[in-house]
C-alpha cells in the first residue's frame, strides 16, 4: 500500500500506528505533480482534497487543482495499470439542497461563484471526470458523496463543527454557533465509512452513492449534546451563518443499503466518546501555559 499526501490539512502523527510496517510506504507528494509507482497497483483511492471550510477557503486554487488535476493524474494511473478508481466526492456536490433527504439523483443547488464553490465545484468537476474516464476508457470506477464524517485524528483546529465543538467544550470555554442552530446536519463514524468505502471500491456501481448516517440532527442539538456529554456549563454563543452554508444536511442512503448491503452501526454517542476520549488526550499533551 502506497500513501500519498502533501499535508497541507495533515499530519504525519495520524501514520504513526503505521511507521515501519512491511506494507505500508509514505510519500510526501501532491497529486497535482506527476505521479508514478513501479509495478502493479489494484485500487487506487482518490482522497484528496483540503474538506473544511476553514482550509478550502484559505486554501481556494490548491482545492480546484487537486480537483482536477489531481483527480485526472490518478486516473491516468488507475489507466495506466488497470487498477479501479475510487473517488471520494462529497455531500456539497448537492450545495445548498432544495431536496431532503439528499439522494443521488438530486443535481444540486450549487452556488458556482460563492466562496464555498472551489470546494463544491472541484468535487462535481471530479465526479465528471470519473464518469468520462469510465465511458471513453472503459476505467472501472466508483464515485462515494460522504457526508460528515467524525473521529480520533482530526485536527483540532480543522474548522468544523466536530472539533470545534470538542475543543471549545473541553477548553471550558462557549461554545459557537453559527446562525440561529436549526440548521441540521448527520454525523457518521469514520469506522463505518471506511467500511462504506471499501464495499463500494468492490462494487460495480458506477454511478455516486451516499455514504452517511441519516440520523439527522440539528446544530444547536448537537450543541447541546456535547454539552451534557462532557459536563460543561458554558454558555452557547451565536454568530452569523457563513455564506452558502447548507441549512439541511441528511443522506438517502437507501442505494447504500440496496446494492452493498451497508449502513452505519456507530451509535452517536459511542462514537462521540471515542473521539472526545482523542481530544482531551491532545489538550493533555499540550504544555500548560505559564
Amino acid at each position: 500500500m502506497i500513501g500519498w499526501d502533501n499535508l497541507i490539512t495533515g499530519s504525519k502523527a495520524n501514520l504513526d500506528g503505521l511507521r515501519g510496517h512491511p506494507g505500508f510506504i509514505f510519500r510526501e507528494q501532491d497529486i497535482t505533480a506527476a505521479v508514478t509507482v513501479e509495478g502493479r497497483l489494484d485500487l487506487v483511492m482518490n482522497l484528496a482534497s483540503p474538506a473544511s471550510p476553514k482550509d478550502y477557503l484559505e486554501h481556494p486554487i490548491e482545492t480546484l487543482e487537486v480537483g482536477s488535476i489531481g483527480s485526472r493524474n490518478l486516473l491516468n494511473l488507475a489507466l495506466e495499470k488497470g487498477a479501479r478508481y475510487l473517488l471520494a466526492s462529497t455531500s456539497e456536490s448537492y450545495g445548498d439542497p432544495l431536496v431532503h433527504p439528499q439522494v443521488e439523483t438530486y443535481w444540486g443547488n450549487v452556488n458556482p461563484v460563492g466562496p464555498r464553490s472551489c470546494y463544491d465545484e472541484s468535487k462535481r468537476f471530479a465526479e465528471a471526470i470519473t464518469m468520462a474516464y469510465h465511458r471513453t476508457h472503459g476505467l472501472r470506477t466508483n464515485i462515494a458523496r460522504i457526508f460528515n464524517t467524525y473521529g480520533p485524528r482530526m485536527q483540532m483546529d480543522d474548522g468544523r463543527v466536530v472539533p470545534a465543538f470538542l475543543g471549545q467544550a473541553l477548553r471550558g470555554e462557549p461554545i459557537t454557533v453559527f446562525g440561529d442552530g436549526r440548521q441540521t446536519r448527520s454525523f457518521c463514524y469514520v469506522s463505518d465509512l471506511v467500511d462504506g468505502l471499501i464495499r463500494l471500491s468492490r462494487s460495480e456501481e458506477r454511478y455516486p452513492v451516499n455514504l452517511g448516517n441519516p440520523h439527522e440532527m440539528t446544530i444547536l442539538h448537537f450543541a447541546e449534546a456535547i454539552q451534557e456529554i462532557i459536563g460543561t456549563r458554558m454558555p452557547i454563543r451565536f454568530h452569523p451563518l457563513p455564506e452558502d452554508d447548507p441549512k439541511l444536511r441528511r443522506p438517502g442512503i437507501g442505494k447504500a443499503q440496496r446494492i452493498l448491503g451497508w449502513e452505519p452501526k456507530v451509535a452517536f454517542e459511542d462514537g462521540m466518546r471515542i473521539t472526545i476520549q482523542y481530544f482531551r488526550g491532545m489538550l493533555d499533551a499540550v504544555p500548560a501555559r505559564g
